[in-house]
């Protein structure tokens, strides 16, 4: 399976998540969120940053179902959904990861047709750092 690739400016998100936070880096001086990670701020070019907690919540911006999937380890694992979820408070900045029934289910844990763009999901975490969502019942 994928693991994320780290670098200098996006250690802290994922070891935000290894610890269950969903924090994204906000400038330090304009306040403006930014994601993926990096140096400077792309509004105001400061290079003072922070780490601002999210709440998790969220809105599914769009989604895919993957048939047959491109990599040989997810195969049997096939149909499972891959979603971009639109941060609640910070809409834009957008997350990949995945709906699943609850932290620790199973990629194909969510049948792919109850997988709707604009549905609210809230961010799990299930202790091997990803972030994954599950839908909020409305």
């Amino acid at each position: 399976m994928l693991s994320p690739v780290t670098d200098a400016d996006g250690a802290p998100f994922w070891e935000y998540a290894a610890r269950g936070e969903l924090r994204v880096q906000t400038c330090g001086d304009c306040a403006e969120p930014r994601f993926p990670p990096r140096p400077c701020c792309p509004h105001c070019q400061s290079f003072a940053s922070e780490w601002r907690l999210m709440s998790g919540h969220g809105r599914i911006w769009s989604y895919v179902v993957p048939h047959p999937p491109l990599l040989p380890d997810y195969a049997e694992l096939a149909p499972y959904n891959v979603v971009v979820v639109a941060l609640a408070e910070a809409p834009r900045i957008r997350l990949v990861g995945n709906v699943v029934a609850g932290p620790g289910a199973a990629l194909n844990s969510v049948p792919p047709e109850l997988i709707r763009i604009g549905a609210r999901v809230r961010a799990v975490f299930d202790g091997t750092g990803l972030p994954r969502w599950t839908l909020e019942r409305t």
